[in-house]
């Protein structure tokens, strides 16, 4: 395997060894791997910087190893870059292709797979990563990989190395409901052309010795994606940082505010469906509002579905938000709604409920297994009976306080970062154990 063009490149020397115990907990030197990492968009740069942070606190010492966009993580946290041609970040990718670029056969992979529509970067960190680690990595006790599932997690383990991947989801459910949506038979070609990545994912996953996943649903769907028995993926819940999300009781709830976290103009997020509803609750609340979490395309689905609707006006954007002002929208949010057709976990749902807003929900996915009794749940896609969901809701003040309460203590008990930690360094252990 060859390096980038660009060469790699880290940018915090390693941390030191791990010597002795800690609360009771065997010490682990960890490689956690990120393809892309970007903290403000889809839920992969959290999860990295999260979990990085989460077994640094249990005793553990993490190297995050990433392509871009990179991720923010703390100080005492290294980070390894991973370069690419990162061609999602330039002007005009069609003419991102530089005189170094011809000396690497994978980043002339990389530039003409993404110039056909191809998406190649799950691959091409692969064939960067593997490198580095024969070369860097003989020390760490575990690899642990964040949904890249590329062909050098097999090289790695042919070469001794410890790889655990975790699976969020199967994207087979995000392809599926992007092709029922498209517009065209050429929108479709390229949604498959796209998606081309996953026959090397599932070539990957049915070799895998070990691998972790969100969610008991999440366990059922990948097995049946990937053809794969489910006992031989373990469940382990993502964390949230119940210290950082949290109820803000001084800031005042708008009466009538919905919020959402949802990419714009993926049909998986089930945007679309909270705007029928939005547009069925139009009459009956007149000053209703929702603020999406997320970026439209400029003159995309979502826009014009919203100009079809008459909602201009009441329905608002914001993207790039911290974590402490995504904390704020939640506390002056009346409720927080979810629609999404599917998720692997549920993210928003469970941060809405770690900061005590009170939580409507599709039941897709994971969706009920995160939400439990401490939220209503409806059947995805179903925008009327989403919309009957927030009428009652916004008529029922008190069974607000109940739910929010209730949502900050099922967070609390089952789905903070600590708990992820300890119950994954006890895996870890597990799974060392049955090497020795």
């Amino acid at each position: 395997m060859e390096t980038a063009g660009a060469g790699l490149a880290a940018t915090t020397a390693l941390s030191p060894r791990v010597d002795g115990t800690r609360d009771g907990i065997r010490p682990l030197r960890i490689a956690l791997l990120g393809y892309r990492s970007n903290p403000y968009s889809g839920g992969q740069g959290i999860y990295i910087a999260a979990l990085a942070r989460a077994l640094t606190d249990a005793g553990h010492r993490v190297d995050v190893i990433s392509g871009p966009p990179y991720p923010q993580l703390d100080d005492d946290i290294p980070l390894i870059r991973i370069p690419s041609l990162d061609l999602y970040a330039v002007p005009n990718h069609v003419t991102a292709l530089r005189p170094a670029h011809f000396r690497s056969a994978t980043d002339l992979c990389e530039y003409f797979s993404m110039l056909s529509g191809g998406f190649p970067e799950p691959w091409t960190f692969g064939r960067r990563v593997v490198p580095w680690l024969l070369k860097h990595g003989r020390h760490y006790d575990v690899v642990h990989d964040n949904q890249s599932l590329c062909h050098g997690l097999l090289a790695l383990q042919r070469h001794g190395f410890p790889v655990v991947s975790t699976i969020h989801h199967p994207i087979q459910r995000d392809r599926d409901i992007a092709l029922a949506h498209a517009r065209s038979w050429k929108h479709r070609l390229l949604i498959r052309r796209w998606h081309s990545f996953l026959g090397m994912q599932t070539r990957v996953v049915r070799r895998l010795q070990r691998i972790v996943t969100v969610s008991d649903a999440s366990r059922l769907d990948i097995a049946d994606a990937f053809g794969i028995d489910p006992e031989g993926i373990d469940v382990i819940h993502n964390g949230i940082d119940c210290d950082t999300f949290r109820p803000l009781p001084a800031v005042e709830r708008h009466p009538q505010q919905l919020l959402t976290v949802a990419s714009a103009d993926e049909p998986l997020k089930g945007l679309g469906v909270l705007l029928d509803a939005m547009h069925s609750l139009r009459d009956s609340h007149p000053e209703l509002e929702l603020l999406v979490v997320g970026r439209p395309k400029e003159n995309g689905v979502t826009l014009r579905q919203i100009r079809r609707l008459g909602l201009e006006g009441r329905v608002s954007f914001r993207h790039g938000l911290t974590r402490e002002e995504l904390v704020a929208a939640h506390a002056r949010a009346t409720l927080a709604v979810v629609p999404s057709l599917y998720e692997g976990f549920g993210l928003p749902a469970a941060e809405a409920m770690a900061c005590g807003t009170p939580v409507v929900s599709s039941s897709g996915g994971a969706l009920a297994e995160v939400v439990g009794d401490a939220g209503v749940l409806v059947a995805p896609g179903d925008a009327e009976g989403l919309a009957r969901a927030i009428h009652d809701l916004l008529a029922d003040p008190e069974r607000r306080t109940g739910l929010a309460a209730r949502g900050r203590r099922r967070v609390l008990e089952q789905f903070s970062w600590q708990v992820t930690a300890e119950r994954l360094g006890a895996y870890y252990g597990r799974m060392l154990d049955a090497r020795r």
